[in-house]
């Protein structure tokens, strides 16, 4: 699918997102992810497929972090505007999206994982770029051993799915200059990882 299928597809779902019970989704992560980096100042966070939740801004805000979000969803930005002003909101493709800066924490939480197969390393490569050094970076993925892509309408609209492999996504996180942090399958049985890297300092 095309991301732009994607997010319209998201549109039509994306009120769903507004749950109490999602607000709280993966918040963990950052907050131990922000252990790895340095208090420098300023910090500049960046949110690829921020839906409208603003569980993370508010997180990274509290901190002392400028925060910008992207998404496809034309729906989820509208929200999100809404939901959390203070932010700078971006709807765009991140495949062909331009980052306008280098960042101290980016995160990619269930959103790069809807991109098709052929996209996945261009763009695990464009944000390890983006990174200014010591930054972070936590994304998900599927806890796979081999590259896969698969599409499906299990949460009521059609959705793609893709993930390059373990072995595959650290090659390219060592490739980028950045080091594994964390690697955690948080949701067991179920497939779910999620990655913290860091770019390296020097």
């Amino acid at each position: 699918m095309h991301p732009s299928e994607i997010g319209r597809s998201y549109d039509q779902i994306a009120h769903q997102w507004l749950e109490p019970h999602l607000q709280t989704n993966g918040i963990a992560t950052p907050e131990r992810a922000l252990q790895f980096l340095d208090t420098q100042q300023p910090r500049f966070a960046f949110d690829v497929g921020c839906g409208c939740n603003s569980s993370f801004a508010a997180l990274l805000l509290g901190k002392g972090f400028q925060v910008e979000g992207l998404d496809v969803s034309a729906e989820m930005i509208a929200l999100a505007r809404k939901n959390c002003p203070e932010r700078t909101f971006h709807l765009a493709d991140i495949r062909t999206w331009e980052l306008p800066r280098q960042y101290h924490f980016i995160s990619a939480w269930d959103s790069t994982c809807h991109l098709p197969l052929a996209d996945q390393a261009p763009v695990l490569k464009k944000l390890t770029a983006a990174l200014a050094p010591g930054g972070i970076l936590i994304f998900t993925t599927a806890g796979l051993d081999a590259p896969e892509e698969k599409h499906d309408s299990s949460m009521g609209v059609p959705i793609c799915y893709s993930v390059l492999g373990i072995p595959e996504t650290l090659r390219l996180l060592h490739e980028s200059g950045c080091i594994c942090r964390l690697l955690e399958y948080d949701q067991w049985p179920e497939k779910h990882l999620y990655v913290i890297a860091q770019r390296r300092a020097h």
